[in-house]
């Protein structure tokens, strides 16, 4: 069983940064795939990033050169740095792990298999 506790969450004005941390639980954590999501209310789940167990990364078309994500698998933790934010941006972020050892990331929440809480962002404009 894996944990996910994310954080970093908070409120930004339009055109600001934020960091989003996810601490995993389990000892094989280089092996996983991770991934960020995000849901805003009245939405669907969608995809914002990830990172294979190599280092490989991907972004949604939206997030593009704007948000990083990437991983330190000395502290089984994996970041999303999110820069000049923007009102859509506001969502609760869930950080999720993939343990398959697929080759990549997977873009869908159906190729995670364990999720965290959700941390919430909110960009005011």
């Amino acid at each position: 069983q894996v944990q996910l506790v994310e954080s970093g969450g908070g409120l930004v004005q339009a055109g600001g940064s934020l960091r989003l941390s996810c601490a995993a639980s389990g000892r094989t954590f280089s092996s996983y795939a991770m991934g960020w999501f995000r849901q805003a209310p009245g939405k669907e789940r969608e995809f914002v990033a990830a990172i294979s167990w190599s280092g490989s990364t991907y972004y949604a078309d939206s997030v593009k050169g704007r948000f990083t994500i990437s991983r330190d698998n000395a502290k089984n933790t994996v970041n999303l740095q999110m820069n000049n934010l923007k009102p859509e941006d506001t969502a609760a972020y869930y950080c999720a792990a993939d343990e398959s050892y697929r080759l990549g990331a997977g873009t869908r929440g159906v190729e995670y298999d364990y999720w965290g809480q959700g941390t919430q962002v909110t960009v005011s404009s």
